[in-house]
């Protein structure tokens, strides 16, 4: 009987803790794989991880599972770029930590500037740390390609250097040795890889600042000098529906290399994060029944919170509109983020964190998106629920 279902599993915290596989992960994959080690359901990886390639984040969690995962089967945080085939002819600036460069080129980009190749250009522009300005006058830059467009990969490393130039590139259309010229607007393309606010680490304040502190800053920052809002071509990464939708197409290619030839119906996405991957897998579920109940093929389906239009446009997944998939359930586990001790929030607590929310600016508060399908306690639990439900042993 091929499966009718397929798995989306987050990483930290469900499948490995640090460096650590987590007990449950290798029981649960053991229950996965039939007797010669192949999966029997399709299977996808996704992460907010964004600093290195596909190929590497397979290479470690095939060592963490003990079995083979391909880079196929594993989403990061920029993955979806792959399909933003519009821009990959373009130069684009792209800032972040790890190998940039080979990560743009991997996705497709065939033109691609850092942000030191920029500082280096113009060294004028990077005033902020004394010990870097130039002690003599440089002379003038020539032959500098003009930016079309801007990534966002991750959290830098020198964050004054990153605000001030990516600034600099909006504000000159690009040429930021350019005399100076009323800010275009709108703004060139800035396309945007994971929104986490914070993420947490071995350290006993657990709130460390991830990408979507830096991209607060750079937001603001833009409106405070130009007076307007800062815009994304694509918000991509957990819980963007984008990704969501691309990790759909994954499964599905799975399950058709595979010989499976049931319509994939239903996904459940495991994790521990109630603000990623809960509200990531139950904004994609309503997603999926906002597109059932207006009989509008899922693939062209505009969601206000998805990112923008534009992003949806420019996918192949419109090759695979026609969605067999009704829902996707949310499976939160308890050997990360997430503790049962918690408890449902009151409505106080509710308002609280309305107020407070950790999201991203362009994507709204709504208390039922943080609550879970299902918990469990760990991996190997959500396993076993999904194959209960779907009467599968």
């Amino acid at each position: 009987q091929p499966p009718a279902f397929g798995f989306l599993f987050d990483v930290d915290g469900v499948l490995v803790r640090g460096s650590q596989p987590v007990p449950a992960a290798r029981r649960a994959f053991q229950r996965l794989a039939d007797g010669s080690g192949r999966l029997r359901v399709p299977v996808v990886f996704l992460t907010n991880a964004g600093n290195c390639l596909p190929s590497d984040k397979a290479q470690e969690l095939s060592r963490a599972l003990g079995m083979q995962v391909s880079p196929e089967q594993v989403i990061l945080s920029h993955s979806p770029l792959q399909l933003f085939s519009q821009f990959h002819q373009k130069c684009m600036l792209v800032a972040g930590q790890g190998p940039v460069e080979e990560i743009a080129h991997n996705l497709g980009f065939k033109h691609v500037v850092t942000i030191e190749a920029l500082r280096k250009a113009y060294p004028l522009l990077d005033m902020v740390d004394q010990s870097r300005r130039p002690k003599e006058l440089p002379p003038p830059t020539t032959g500098f390609p003009t930016i079309e467009g801007v990534i966002l990969f991750g959290e830098p490393v020198r964050w004054e250097t990153s605000l001030q130039l990516i600034v600099d590139v909006l504000l000159s259309n690009g040429n930021p040795g350019a005399e100076p010229q009323d800010a275009p607007y709108p703004h060139l393309p800035v396309l945007a890889c994971n929104m986490d606010l914070l993420w947490m680490a071995e350290a006993k304040m657990p709130s460390r600042f991830g990408h979507g502190t830096f991209l607060l800053c750079l937001e603001n920052i833009y409106k405070k000098v130009t007076g307007r809002e800062l815009k994304y071509e694509a918000l991509i990464g957990k819980p963007s529906t984008i990704t969501y939708r691309y990790a759909e197409y994954l499964i599905k290619q799975q399950a058709e290399k595979q010989g499976w030839n049931a319509p994939i119906r239903r996904l459940y996405a495991v994790g521990d994060n109630p603000m990623s991957d809960v509200y990531g897998a139950n904004l994609y579920n309503n997603y999926l029944k906002s597109a059932q109940q207006n009989q509008v093929r899922a693939g062209v389906k505009r969601n206000p919170q998805a990112a923008s239009p534009q992003s949806e446009d420019c996918l192949e997944l419109r090759k695979d509109c026609n969605s067999s998939v009704e829902s996707c359930d949310s499976i939160l586990v308890c050997t990360g983020v997430y503790r049962p001790d918690d408890g449902v929030p009151s409505k106080t607590e509710q308002s609280t964190a309305e107020a407070v929310f950790h999201g991203h600016r362009d994507f709204c508060f709504n208390p039922s998106l943080v609550e879970a399908s299902y918990i469990v306690q760990d991996v190997n639990d959500a396993v076993q629920l999904a194959f209960k439900k779907e009467n599968w042993s």
